[in-house]
């Protein structure tokens, strides 16, 4: 059973799992064009962050940012092993949970073009392409996704 709970970027089972996407990240994409928030950054108080558990391990880890209007999905990731079993299923029902209590509208997102799996993972819960939002500019390694709530 997978539960999926309010976390702390920086318990060690979590700050590996963060640390692993980093890495992964930092080999795929140049460093300008990286956009992972710190574990710092993760504890801030418009960041909502969430574990997934197995028992006492922690296996995947997923995060909201509020923007008042909208949502946007930071450091989503799951553990090699535990991938395709259902994990980022139950981060993605919390987060969206959780968004719709903080009265948010939207859920959106940016991730990496070369992230073929997480693309299909968003759009199977319904996120389509869209343009930057935010911050963001148009990059060349950047997709940008969104869903309705």
């Amino acid at each position: 059973m997978i539960a999926v709970e309010a976390g702390d970027p920086f318990d060690p089972q979590a700050r590996a799992l963060l640390e692993a996407s980093h890495a992964l990240m930092q080999s795929l994409f140049p460093a300008e064009e990286n956009y992972f928030l710190s574990l710092e950054a993760l504890c801030a108080d418009d960041i909502h962050f969430f574990t997934a558990r197995r028992g006492d391990v922690i296996v995947g880890v997923g995060a909201v940012a509020d923007h008042g209007t909208y949502g946007e999905l930071k450091s989503m990731f799951v553990e090699k092993a535990s991938r395709g079993q259902g994990v980022i299923d139950a981060i993605m029902r919390q987060i969206e949970d959780h968004a719709r209590g903080l009265g948010l509208a939207m859920l959106r997102l940016e991730t990496g073009s070369l992230l073929h799996a997480a693309h299909n993972v968003y759009a199977r819960h319904g996120f389509t392409i869209c343009g930057p939002f935010g911050d963001y500019q148009d990059a060349e390694f950047s997709i940008f996704m969104e869903k309705a709530l």
